[in-house]
């Protein structure tokens, strides 16, 4: 018997602070532009997408995590403006520093040395760092007016990327299984 498989995804959450900010932005969508998929996450930067994991082996996912994230250090991240991926995304920028990419190229590499994840697309896609605001239902109408209203709005944060964090679909929404500390260095 096949063991029950749930998708999971990983990524950088910013501080709750933040991810209000953002919220409130995401719930402006689905007020006047009628888009409310991306409300079904928490804002977060995708690090590695989606995939399919085993239940009954989410001991060894949870460990890789937990080991990676142990050998990292925190590193500022900033977010700066909105931008796109036309006819349907829109999102705010996440400035792709040099932290930010080896990060995301160390995980995967990481998680495909100790888990092989199955069909890993992250080695073969560009990785543009986001948070997403607006997505899969955005229709292409309401996505030329929004990013009308949106390409030139001005929008700042900058935060500590301090863990990983391993993400569940609970079947409607995404909602946090565990957080992963990255080790902390004595001056910060």
């Amino acid at each position: 018997m096949k063991s029950l498989e749930h998708l999971f995804f990983i990524a950088l959450l910013p501080p709750k602070e933040i991810q209000s900010e953002i919220t409130q932005i995401k719930q402006y969508f689905a007020q006047n532009y009628d888009s409310r998929h991306a409300l079904k996450s928490p804002p977060h930067i995708t690090l590695q997408p989606p995939f399919k994991w085993s239940a009954s082996d989410l001991k060894s996912l949870e460990q890789c995590c937990q080991s990676f994230a142990a050998q990292q250090l925190p590193f500022s991240v900033m977010l700066s403006g909105f931008n796109a991926f036309p006819p349907r995304v829109i999102y705010v920028d996440v400035v792709k520093t040099v932290e930010l990419i080896a990060l995301q190229t160390h995980l995967v590499t990481h998680l495909d040395d100790y888990l092989e994840l199955p069909s890993n697309n992250s080695r073969v896609r560009p990785f543009t760092p986001h948070m997403t605001v607006a997505f899969r239902d955005l229709t292409r109408k309401n996505f030329r007016v929004a990013w009308t209203e949106f390409q030139n709005q001005t929008i700042q944060f900058e935060f500590f990327a301090r863990q990983l964090t391993l993400l569940v679909h609970t079947g409607k929404h995404w909602q946090i299984q565990q957080e992963f500390w990255f080790a902390k260095p004595a001056t910060i």
